[in-house]
């Protein structure tokens, strides 16, 4: 990361609201990083991935991308593992700190 880029995200940081919006992500963001990490340590493109798949670069790149518009099936998400030599471990880990209820009624 780039200093001007660190030093952007240290003071954004500090703003009221943005720690807590950046923190609501971290899941995500980790669970991408990992996909990211996967792929290249196994040496495949993106194209590679897709044919393997049975499915186009761009829908790759869309599910790497983490595009909040585009939450992949868990079906998607084996297949995409299987593709690299992989497999998807799903748990529920209980939080340690409760987290406000969702708006969406669940």
């Amino acid at each position: 990361m780039s200093s001007s880029l660190k030093k952007f995200k240290t003071k954004a940081l500090r703003r009221p609201g943005v720690k807590d919006a950046y923190d609501a992500l971290d899941e995500e963001f980790r669970f991408l990083d990992e996909i990211l990490k996967v792929r290249l340590a196994t040496g495949l493109t993106q194209s590679e991935v897709a044919a393997r798949c049975g499915t186009t670069q761009s829908a790759i790149a869309r599910l790497e991308s983490g595009a909040r518009r585009h939450s992949p099936s868990i079906a998607t998400l084996q297949r995409y593992a299987k593709a690299l030599g992989y497999s998807v471990e799903l748990k529920l880990v209980k939080k340690t700190r409760p987290e406000s209820q969702t708006s969406h009624g669940r």
